[in-house]
C-alpha cells in the first residue's frame, strides 16, 4: 500500500515548493520505489517546481472527451486511457496534473477523476505527494481522503495561521483519513522563530515547525530553477530536518 502525502495552505505561502522539497526528499532518503506527484490546483505549477516542461491535463481530457470519444468505447475506457496518457515520467517521479477545464463552471469534475483514478494508480507507487488547491473551501474534494501524512502550510502571519487552524478544523469535521497533520510555518526570518511560535499559539496552533526565509528560493523561481537545483539552502535544510523527525518509519 502506497504511503500518501497531502498539502494545504492559503495561497501564496510557498506550499507547492514545501510539496517539492518532499518530493526530493523522498528520492534521496527513501528507497521503498517510485513516487507519484500529483498537482491538484487548477492553478497549476508544481511541474515547474520539479523542472517538468510540457505536459497534459486531466482537466483538458475531460474537455475532449464530450467529442472526442471513439465509437465503440465507453467514456470510461476512453477516460482511463487519457489519464495514464496525462502521466509524466520524469527522473524518480512521475507527474499527474489535473489542470483547469477549458470550459466554465468549477472544477469539481476534474477533481473526481483525479481522485476516482488515483486510487488505481496508487497500487503502483510506493510513494504519493498531493499538492492540493490553496485555501479552505475545497478540502472536502482532497484527492485521497486516506492521508498519511497532511502538511498545512502558512506564513508566519495571522490570516495564514487562522487559514491553517481552520483547515485542521475543517478536516475533522469532515472526518478525513488523516494519519497525522503537521502545520508548517514558512518563510520565518531568523530571529522572530519565538515571535512566530507565539503567533500560532494565539491562533490555536500548538505543535508546529519552522521553515526559514530563504533568498535562493526566490533566484530559484527567478531564474527559472528546480528544487533539485538548490545546493546551499536554509529551506531546504530546514525541510529535510522536519521530515527526518516527522516521518520516522
Amino acid at each position: 500500500m502506497s504511503e500518501i502525502f497531502a498539502f494545504a495552505g492559503k495561497g501564496g505561502v510557498g506550499k507547492t515548493t514545501v510539496s517539492g522539497m518532499l518530493i526530493r526528499y523522498l528520492m534521496e532518503k527513501r528507497t521503498g520505489g517510485p513516487l507519484l506527484a500529483v498537482d491538484a490546483d487548477p492553478n497549476a505549477n508544481l511541474n515547474e517546481v520539479l523542472g517538468v516542461g510540457s505536459y497534459a491535463t486531466i482537466g483538458e481530457a475531460r474537455e475532449m472527451m464530450k467529442e472526442a470519444v471513439p465509437a465503440g468505447m465507453t467514456k470510461e475506457t476512453w477516460m482511463e486511457l487519457k489519464v495514464h496518457e496525462s502521466l509524466v515520467e520524469s527522473k524518480g517521479f512521475d507527474l499527474l496534473v489535473m489542470g483547469r477545464p477549458e470550459g466554465q463552471g468549477c472544477y469539481c469534475a476534474a477533481n473526481s477523476l483525479v481522485k476516482k483514478h488515483i486510487e488505481v494508480l496508487r497500487e503502483n507507487y510506493a510513494y504519493v505527494v498531493v499538492d492540493n488547491e490553496a485555501g479552505m473551501e475545497h478540502m472536502s474534494r482532497l484527492v485521497t481522503q486516506d492521508v498519511d501524512h497532511l502538511f498545512v502550510v502558512s506564513d508566519a502571519t495571522s490570516r495564514g495561521l487562522m487559514t491553517a487552524k481552520r483547515i485542521l478544523e475543517l478536516a475533522g469535521e469532515l472526518k478525513l483519513h488523516i494519519g497525522k497533520a503537521h502545520v508548517l510555518i514558512n518563510r520565518v526570518r531568523p530571529g522572530r522563530e519565538e515571535e512566530a511560535g507565539r503567533l500560532a499559539a494565539q491562533r490555536g496552533i500548538g505543535e508546529n515547525d519552522i521553515i526559514h526565509d530563504d533568498p535562493s528560493l526566490f533566484d530559484m523561481d527567478a531564474e527559472g530553477g528546480s528544487i533539485f537545483s538548490l545546493n546551499e539552502s536554509a529551506a531546504l535544510l530546514d525541510a529535510y530536518a522536519i521530515f527526518d523527525k516527522n516521518l520516522k518509519k
